[in-house]
């Protein structure tokens, strides 16, 4: 079945790697159902592998910008426009930071947490404001393949212990966010959707110090039927399927779990428990 992605312009943001870099693979490999899509992966110091992928994809580009700054989301989705994927229909909002250390609320400065705001979530409403903005000059044809896909977290709906700030971006963006901008697109593109894919631990270099604790890999897949670490590539053809406006033409404010089945995270072990 054609997804319907020929000649659209996705931008994926975070694009150098995980989850992001995973996503963009897919609409440059020919011999995926996804192919077809013309592609612009976004970064901001990491060009190494976006540089490897360009070298053998033509309808692949790529963009530079800190997300965290105003100025910089303005003149990335400027410059794009005048690029020669022209106007941006769709757009994957995937960059974030995870915190390396557990800290918890009681001990967290202002600094982590500002920081961890800023990075995930005033940088997500930034280039969300600016892509409705430029969708609102765009042509009807533009406008018909609009979409948001915005890369929550299980952390955002059974919180997270000892990242409260990183929990409490993903929240913020998979239901206040979310729910509010599946209202708005359509004022400015009738057809445009808004979804949110929600994974689990996924086996990325964000993660990776977390899931070499086996004590933390063990608490959440405690939780999980499927007992297994998702792939990027589990997440990333849910979020290609959410592109389509074909597969997901009808489906918009939803909150997709890309998580195993997870039904919370194990708080307390057979030791925490004797005596209570």
């Amino acid at each position: 079945m054609d997804p319907g992605l020929q000649g659209v312009h996705v931008v994926v943001t975070g694009a150098s790697g995980g989850i992001g870099l995973e996503t963009v693979k897919l609409f440059c490999d020919i011999q995926h159902w996804a192919a077809g899509a013309k592609a612009t992966a976004h970064y901001n110091s990491k060009f190494g592998p976006i540089q490897e992928l360009l070298a053998s994809n033509t309808n692949l580009q790529h963009v530079q910008a800190n997300l965290s700054q105003e100025e910089a989301v303005v003149a990335m989705f400027e410059s794009l426009a005048a690029m020669p994927h022209g106007s941006v229909q769709v757009v994957i909002v995937n960059h974030a930071i995870f915190p390396i250390s557990e800290v918890p609320i009681a001990r967290m400065t202002l600094d982590q947490w500002n920081t961890t705001m800023t990075t995930n979530l005033t940088s997500l409403f930034l280039v969300c404001r600016e892509y409705l903005k430029h969708l609102e000059c765009a042509p009807s044809t533009i406008k018909e393949k609009a979409a948001i896909v915005l890369i929550g977290s299980t952390s955002g709906k059974f919180g997270e212990p000892n990242r409260g700030d990183y929990a409490a971006t993903k929240s913020a963006m998979m239901y206040g966010l979310n729910f509010t901008l599946k209202n708005e697109i359509v004022k400015i593109a009738p057809k445009g959707r808004v979804n949110c894919i929600a994974p689990g631990w996924v086996k990325t270099l964000m993660a990776e110090e977390a899931l070499n604790d086996f004590q933390i890999v063990c608490r959440d897949l405690a939780t999980t039927p499927l007992k297994k670490v998702a792939m990027p590539i589990d997440v990333a053809t849910q979020i290609v399927v959410l592109t389509s406006s074909t597969f997901s033409g009808h489906v918009t404010g939803q909150v997709v779990m890309i998580e195993g089945g997870m039904q919370g995270i194990l708080l307390n072990r057979p030791e925490d428990l004797q005596g209570s």
